[in-house]
């Protein structure tokens, strides 16, 4: 009798483990996506006292500092050479070039033209994904991802007025270098734990982001202020490195395509950070677009791959 009670117990273990995990990711994506929220509200913030380049050089040298020290405090060893590869190609699209060409693009956009690329990433990104991890999600699943996505562009660029200006040229090339530093950062984080993806991504990127600094704060000129330190803090501990160590472990629980929907919702959080902390106004469509969001938000995390 014990051994049947034993024997049926091992099943119901593995039935509740993966459900867990599943929201455990949900959730940890979802977290990376509040982050990501305040990300260009903080650009807008750190523009008022920092150049573009310097903005984005200092962000990624705090960043990579207290990704280093984590990585030296908990005695992390390097990782195997075969993953440097893939370890570059995060530094360069989402250490490197999405802050740079987003910051860029904020010195003539707004906020909420800018988020007409994180509109767009999540359906970026299941497409590479597709590529590169050979990911297959249902045709439901691209459906949704699609409504989505022209759910969040419509709403972008009618806040925007419905005109392109020369910004858009920096925003689609952040959108296209981001969605391949999340595809291959998902990958390794099914490798290595979340946080070493991105930590030594930063460190990585930190020989050349010094010297950056370095002539950037020499051409540009610097005034701190209290929003200019803390839109740069937050850049470097919450967008560069917290945010993306919950990001990559949501994307290895879940699976990429599904945690790149869950961006569907960032440029509405971004909006609404945008309201609160840059004045911005929004229109009466922000809430039904919201809804709409929503809805293909839920439909992707059920449609199964």
């Amino acid at each position: 009798m014990r051994a049947q009670s034993s024997a049926t117990a091992t099943p119901a273990i593995a039935v509740t483990t993966e459900p867990d995990r599943a929201g455990s990711g949900v959730l940890q994506a979802a977290l990376g996506v509040t982050a990501f929220s305040l990300t260009f509200p903080a650009t807008a913030w750190g523009l008022e006292g920092f150049g573009p380049w310097s903005l984005v050089a200092v962000r990624s040298v705090l960043a990579a500092l207290i990704a280093g020290g984590c990585l030296l405090i908990l005695r992390v060893p390097l990782p195997d050479r075969r993953h440097w590869a893939g370890l570059a190609v995060v530094g360069a699209g989402v250490v490197l070039g999405f802050p740079l060409l987003t910051t860029l693009a904020l010195e003539t956009s707004t906020t909420a033209h800018a988020a007409v690329v994180v509109g767009l990433l999540p359906l970026t990104t299941a497409l590479l994904s597709a590529l590169r991890v050979g990911t297959r999600p249902s045709r439901t699943f691209w459906i949704a991802a699609l409504a989505g996505a022209a759910a969040v562009v419509a709403f972008t660029v009618q806040q925007s007025g419905g005109t392109l200006t020369t910004a858009d040229a920096y925003l689609f090339a952040a959108l296209l270098v981001c969605a391949a530093g999340y595809t291959e950062g998902g990958r390794l984080a099914r490798i290595m734990p979340g946080w070493q993806v991105i930590g030594w991504a930063l460190v990585l990127c930190l020989p050349l982001a010094v010297p950056v600094t370095a002539v950037a704060l020499v051409y540009e000129p610097v005034r701190l202020t209290a929003h200019s330190v803390t839109g740069v803090l937050w850049l470097a501990a919450g967008s560069q490195f917290l945010g993306l160590v919950v990001w990559y472990r949501g994307m290895a629980a879940v699976g990429i395509p599904k945690a790149s929907q869950l961006q569907l919702a960032q440029p509405l959080l971004t909006l609404v950070w945008s309201v609160l902390l840059l004045g911005e106004h929004l229109t009466v469509a922000a809430p039904l677009t919201a809804a709409a969001v929503l809805v293909c938000i839920a439909v992707t995390q059920r449609a199964r791959g």
